[in-house]
């Protein structure tokens, strides 16, 4: 029986619980819902454990058990262990091309969270007072969503198209916010490579433009790059924290998920005032981030992840091109999608403006075991504090979800449960 005389804090009454996370809870044959990592290195992962076992069996019996295996058992500094922020900063330099931190001090600048997810709520913790203007892409990541709403950010959302964030209407956005509100977005928010939700990558000249845009009128940038690593070909375009060459501008954050395993580890590069915030936030938290994951992950980063990232990104690279071709085959005479060149989804526009993917997921593709993410999801709730750029008009205007859209996952399905699964999509959607 539910007590309904607790009194909750006023945002339990109008943030609803994550759509992904409530979808997940739904047993289908066709579940393309969450963006689960299924292409995980389990053998260098078990060999990591048992390698580990063996040393710390063999250090206790030897009785150094308090100098190493006690350390990794117990509380950790809160932005993360040495060892492992260097291995990371290392990497940074050398395959992200931020190659203006130094190698032997870039590590000071490296920020380690229980998950990205956990580095996007402090970020936005520590920006943000009720009624600060918060930019972000339309659609945009939902975890990013749901804790802007909850500190009561006014959002809004600015216009994409097939190659991400549009430069002319982030300067809009923010022209248009001075003069609505009465001051620019202290945030922009993106996903530059492939983009959760729409699977779209941004070129490099938009990273530049935008960059340049924001540092102009003192935007600070969130770049999530959470799919970085998961190009299909292994290629890299330069992140946009590459020219933030004085760490000023950009906060840079990934996760250990996708590109390793899901051991709840984020890690970002912070301009140092921001940093330190960040650390006093995280603090009253979690205190710290497991020791044993970072000493885990530590050894996956310096020993295995190299030969194990092209076997993992080959996975979904099989998975995605299966998904366009099902989509094209099956789809495309009532839809459009995007292109996407590696990540975990293709996002799919029914030519039907007035078609609900809400309403038909729970009135037919669930019924017929088959399962998407709603695009509406992906938008701020509607409501007064939801608004719109609108590139046409030059003009900010109320918010309002595409309804005729929905986010598909590649990365968990196989093969063949994505040829029949989206057959029978195109089939009850497309009536044919």
């Amino acid at each position: 029986m539910t007590n309904s005389n607790y009194e909750f804090a006023g945002w339990t009454r109008f943030i609803k619980e994550s759509e992904i996370r409530r979808l997940l809870t739904v047993k289908v044959d066709y579940a393309f819902g969450g963006g689960m990592p299924a292409a995980l290195p389990l053998d260098a992962f078990a060999e990591i454990l048992t390698d580990m076992g063996t040393s710390f069996t063999a250090d206790i019996n030897a009785g150094k058990g308090m100098e190493t295996v006690y350390p990794l058992m117990n509380y950790g500094q809160t932005a993360g262990l040495e060892p492992f922020r260097r291995t990371l900063a290392e990497r940074l330099i050398r395959r992200d091309r931020l190659d203006w931190m130094d190698i032997e001090t870039g590590w000071q600048n490296v920020f380690i969270s229980t998950g990205s997810q956990q580095a996007l709520y402090l970020l936005l913790d520590t920006f943000l007072d009720p009624g600060d203007i918060l930019a972000t892409p339309a659609p945009s990541y939902l975890g990013f969503l749901g804790p802007a709403q909850k500190l009561k950010a006014e959002i809004v959302t600015v216009p994409t198209d097939m190659e991400g964030l549009i430069p002319e209407a982030v300067q809009g956005a923010i022209d248009k916010s001075k003069e609505k509100f009465g001051k620019a977005p202290k945030l922009l928010y993106t996903v530059p490579d492939s983009d959760n939700p729409k699977g779209t990558m941004l070129p490099e000249k938009r990273r530049k433009e935008i960059f340049d845009i924001c540092v102009a009128e003192k935007v600070v940038i969130l770049e999530d790059a959470a799919y970085k690593e998961m190009s299909f070909d292994g290629s890299r375009i330069h992140p946009i924290k590459h020219w933030d060459t004085e760490n000023e501008h950009v906060c840079f954050l990934s996760t250990t998920s996708k590109e390793a395993a899901v051991l709840r580890l984020g890690y970002s590069v912070l301009p140092p005032a921001i940093f330190n915030q960040m650390a006093k936030a995280k603090g009253y938290l979690d205190l710290c981030t497991p020791s044993l994951n970072q000493e885990i992950l530590d050894v996956y980063y310096r020993k295995y992840m190299d030969n194990s990232l092209p076997k993992t990104r080959d996975v979904y690279r099989q998975r995605g091109e299966a998904m366009i071709k099902a989509f094209d085959e099956h789809m495309s005479d009532c839809a459009v999608r995007t292109d996407p060149k590696g990540g975990f989804f293709v996002w799919a526009e029914m030519n039907d403006k007035s078609f609900d993917a809400s309403k038909f997921l729970e009135e037919v593709a669930i019924p017929n075991s088959i399962l998407y993410v709603p695009g509406a999801a992906f938008y701020p709730m509607k409501g007064p504090k939801y608004h719109s750029y609108n590139l046409e008009s030059n003009s900010i205007v109320p918010g309002e979800p595409e309804v005729n859209t929905m986010r598909i996952n590649f990365s968990a399905p196989s093969v063949q449960q994505i040829e029949d699964g989206i057959s029978l999509l195109g089939k009850l959607i497309c009536k044919k």
